[in-house]
C-alpha cells in the first residue's frame, strides 16, 4: 500500500505539470493532504523523525482547506520535487529489499 500510494502520488504531481482544470488541482491537494499525512503518522511509527516532520510540512502545503498561492512556476518547482523524493524513497526500499 505504502509504494502505491508514493506511485499515485508521483503521477498526480507530474500530473500538474500539465494544463488542468482547476478540479484536477483541488483533488491533487486533496489526495496529497491525506497521503502525507498517512505518511507522516507512519514514519513517527517507524521513528524516522526527519521523514516525519516532512511529510507533517508536505501535509500542510498541500491541504485544500486554505489554498497557498505560490505562483504555478514555484508550484511546479514544488511538485517536482517533491515527486522526485518519492521516487527516491521508492528505490530505497526497492534497494534494501534486494540486499
Amino acid at each position: 500500500m505504502h509504494s502505491i500510494l508514493k506511485i499515485i502520488l508521483i503521477g498526480l504531481l507530474v500530473g500538474c505539470l500539465f494544463n488542468m482544470p482547476y478540479g484536477y488541482f483541488q483533488f491533487v491537494r486533496f489526495t496529497s493532504f491525506i497521503g502525507f499525512g498517512y505518511f507522516a503518522y507512519k514514519s513517527f511509527v517507524e521513528q524516522n523523525k526527519f521523514d516525519a516532520i516532512l511529510f507533517v510540512l508536505l501535509a500542510l502545503l498541500f491541504q485544500p482547506f486554505e489554498k497557498i498561492a505560490l505562483g504555478r512556476l514555484l508550484w511546479n518547482i514544488v511538485d517536482i520535487t517533491v515527486a522526485l523524493y518519492l521516487i527516491l524513497g521508492l528505490t530505497k526500499k526497492t534497494n534494501a529489499k534486494s540486499n
